[in-house]
């Protein structure tokens, strides 16, 4: 069955690198099928930014590029949740950052929304690897691909002298979604 991804937030927030790790992780760690588009706005900063990541079993055909209903969304602000959320399938998971957020959506999806800037900001006293903070989360929730692939990935596309940092934060992300899990 194909997974729909849509990442979703502002320009700056890493949602281009985010998709990238995430597609390198499906298809060149697990050999999953898989296809990766994106979409960002005229401005570098501050304008809409979207990466959408298709991942198949090995040989699972992908006939169309694009997300058509989402499996998955992360809506890393407000403009995100208001334009996709009710693109998500019902069942699917919806991923929101509530630091970046005023209102949720009505949704049939299962959604969960973490602080995920706060949380980068309390962390690493910065919000730049917030994206691999939404990361961690989304994987720690889904398990669309394993832990390892991801690290490798980041390994491989993070900016250089940033892959260390980048994967402190994924694995905060990963905790977020275990210490919800306890409570």
């Amino acid at each position: 069955m194909i997974k729909e991804i849509r990442l979703s937030g502002s320009g700056g927030q890493g949602i281009i690198l985010t998709g990238d790790v995430l597609a390198e992780a499906a298809a060149i760690y697990e050999g999953k099928n898989t296809t990766q588009n994106t979409a960002y706005g005229g401005q570098v900063r501050g304008g809409t930014s979207r990466s959408e990541v298709l991942i198949g079993e090995p040989g699972e055909e992908i006939e169309y590029p694009e997300v058509i209903k989402a499996d998955i969304l992360l809506a890393m602000n407000q403009e995100a949740v208001d334009t996709f959320s009710h693109e998500v399938k019902e069942g699917g998971v919806l991923v929101v950052d509530q630091s970046n957020t005023a209102r949720l959506p009505e949704t049939k999806a299962r959604l969960f929304t973490f602080p995920i800037t706060e949380m980068t900001r309390e962390n690493f006293k910065n919000t730049l690897v917030a994206n691999m903070v939404a990361l961690g989360i989304l994987i720690g929730l889904t398990r669309v691909v394993s832990v390892q692939a991801i690290e490798w990935a980041i390994e491989k596309k993070a900016p250089k002298g940033t892959a260390e940092i980048n994967k402190k934060a994924f694995n905060l992300g990963l905790e977020m979604t275990r210490k919800r899990a306890n409570t």
